[in-house]
């Protein structure tokens, strides 16, 4: 009974994360699972089941709450579905243990750009409300697909950070439109799962905990990244790509770092990013005051 509590605890931080920046469900779940001793198969296929419902209760959440962009949910939804069923049916038999420091090096580069574009720069609106063409979103959906199931995450960490350095679509649409999509990447993992190892390594009562977390959770973030500024969210969510990248490479063979230097790459991280988040803040304040400003000189003076 304690490990559901925990599971169900887990699940519901994993969603509040995902469903305000866009990321990590998969990511911190499926990790949480291999450490209690999970094959990888089984501990993906946990998570995807679970996320059925969660991806389908954020995606409401996210459209009541005016978050998504229904054409682009579409157009990286059902390629993102087609590279999830591939990469659930082909795990027991592709090891993706040599391509993910590769991939963590591309995802950290735009981590990096993300959030110093956002913190220093804002939203790019130049390009805001230019369409996202097929010929990139189509090919993104079916690579974060095929991670995402193969490596039991990937699907925000992959879209999240490319859609957001597009600058075509405001963050809160971005989150919202791949949290929204990644119910059909949940559920053709989760088929290509089930036709491929049948029930075999799955608990029920852990996909259920972690179903159970991740409701309640769905419509709060929904709710959260709403309110939060573009700048500010950008901000985040680019340090949160590169955290989690950094991390992944240090843990990886083709650094070998020492455990002993884990500690403060973190804290200088940690350090950075607060910084970053702070200028946003700052700056984010000042761009309102001066937009009142300007609204306050074109108000028409009574006589």
């Amino acid at each position: 009974m304690r490990t559901l509590i925990l599971l169900a605890l887990a699940g519901l931080g994993a969603q509040l994360v995902d469903g305000s920046l866009g990321m990590a469900y998969g990511v911190t779940s499926t990790t949480l699972l291999l450490a209690l001793g999970t094959n990888p198969a089984a501990a993906s296929a946990t998570v995807h089941l679970a996320e059925i419902g969660t991806t389908l209760m954020s995606g409401a959440s996210h459209w009541r709450f005016g978050n998504v962009d229904w054409k682009v949910v579409v157009r990286i939804g059902v390629p993102g579905a087609v590279g999830s069923f591939l990469g659930a049916t082909v795990l027991s038999r592709l090891s993706t243990e040599a391509a993910a420091p590769v991939m963590s090096l591309i995802l950290l580069g735009l981590g990096v750009y993300v959030m110093f574009r956002f913190t220093f720069k804002g939203l790019p609106e130049g390009r805001l409300g230019k369409p996202l063409r097929r010929r990139f979103l189509t090919p993104l959906g079916l690579v974060a697909g095929f991670l995402d199931a193969t490596g039991g995450g990937g699907w925000g960490p992959v879209g999240t950070p490319a859609l957001l350095a597009g600058g075509r679509l405001e963050p809160r649409k971005v989150i919202g439109s791949v949290d929204t999509s990644e119910f059909l990447v949940a559920v053709a993992a989760s088929l290509g799962f089930l036709f491929s190892l049948g029930s075999q390594g799955l608990n029920r009562s852990w996909v259920l905990a972690f179903l159970a977390g991740g409701l309640i959770a769905a419509p709060v973030a929904a709710w959260l990244v709403r309110l939060v500024p573009p700048r500010v969210l950008g901000s985040a969510v680019g340090g949160i790509i590169v955290v989690t990248n950094v991390r992944t490479l240090l843990s990886s063979d083709l650094l070998g770092a020492p455990g002993a230097l884990a500690v403060p790459v973190y804290a200088l991280l940690s350090v950075v990013w607060a910084a970053a988040l702070g200028y946003a803040v700052r700056a984010h304040r000042k761009e309102r005051a001066a937009r009142a400003g300007r609204a306050g000189e074109r108000e028409p003076v009574a006589v």
